[in-house]
């Protein structure tokens, strides 16, 4: 009998050193997050950053998980946080993501990013046609920009609406809104909700690609000038819990990136590096127009 405890003592011992080491052994497992910033409806952005997760995680070695986010500032909030670790930022939301967390970096843009450009569309019943200046006479047309923190959707199509017309947009316009993202944008211009609005030319040309515009509907009439816009922010701490060398390793993952139907989920034709610096032109209109708080 006494042999007997003393065997089922060992036995418990045994399965419980065994269950504390595998405990521990499965917190060591790390996943390294990312987000985005909603910029489209929400299949394309599960489509796209699904795929990016199943390439990081191979190239990495680490599982790699996408979290998805309702806005453009619980994108911001999710890397202040630390739920996430990197993120598909728009020019905004990359500096104000970096504002919060000193010393983060932007580390890869696409090919196109330093050259970016917003479209003003129209619908067709305002009689507006493609042209290269701004319409002179607006102030009975209806606008909307997309989100509240897009670049390409609401900062720099405001900076240069102020610029044409020395005026505020709500003093330009008869109303003035917000639609949410690009997706949307063109739906309410193209429905006629709204007159005109403002849109990133990737998503614009994407939708137009795939028969989602009606042409005799809503057209593009002023393309802004060229300004740098989306990228990829890596946070200042990330080699702290993953390893020396792992943010280097994140950012020749996405330099590496070379596979044509991973990089048309953006669209972009590649991605190149990236720094903070490049986006200084970004914060700085961010605080002439009251979106960013001067330094």
């Amino acid at each position: 009998m006494i042999k007997l405890f003393a065997g089922v003592c060992a036995l418990l011992l045994s399965l419980s050193l065994s269950f504390s080491f595998s405990a521990v052994a499965a917190d060591d497992v790390k996943t390294f997050t990312f987000t985005a910033i909603p910029d489209q409806d929400e299949t394309q952005l599960k489509l796209r950053f699904d795929q990016v997760a199943d390439y990081l995680s191979k190239e990495l070695g680490v599982d790699v998980n996408y979290v998805p986010v309702k806005s453009y500032s619980a994108a911001v909030a999710a890397f202040r946080n630390n739920q996430v670790q990197l993120a598909w930022f728009g020019g905004l939301s990359g500096v104000q993501a970096r504002r919060l967390v000193p010393g983060s970096q932007a580390i890869a843009q696409g090919f196109e990013d330093p050259s970016f450009k917003s479209y003003i569309i129209a619908n067709s019943n305002t009689g507006l046609k493609a042209a290269d200046a701004l319409p002179a006479a607006v102030s009975d047309k209806t606008f909307t920009f997309g989100s509240k923190g897009s670049t390409s959707g609401r900062l720099m199509p405001e900076f240069f609406l102020r610029e044409h017309y020395a005026k505020l947009p709500a003093d330009t316009f008869k109303r003035v809104g917000f639609s949410g993202d690009h997706s949307r944008t063109i739906a309410l211009v193209q429905s006629g909700a709204y007159d005109l609005g403002a849109v990133n030319y990737k998503v614009w040309e994407r939708a137009l690609a795939e028969g989602k515009v009606d042409p005799t509907k809503v057209a593009v009439i002023w393309t802004t000038p060229g300004y740098s816009d989306y990228q990829w922010t890596l946070r200042a701490d990330l080699d702290a819990g993953f390893g020396e060398g792992f943010s280097a390793n994140v950012q020749q993952a996405l330099l590496g990136m070379k596979d044509e139907k991973l990089l048309q989920a953006f669209p972009r034709a590649s991605f190149i590096p990236a720094t903070n610096a490049d986006y200084d032109t970004i914060e700085m209109v961010g605080e002439s127009i009251g979106l960013l708080d001067a330094k």
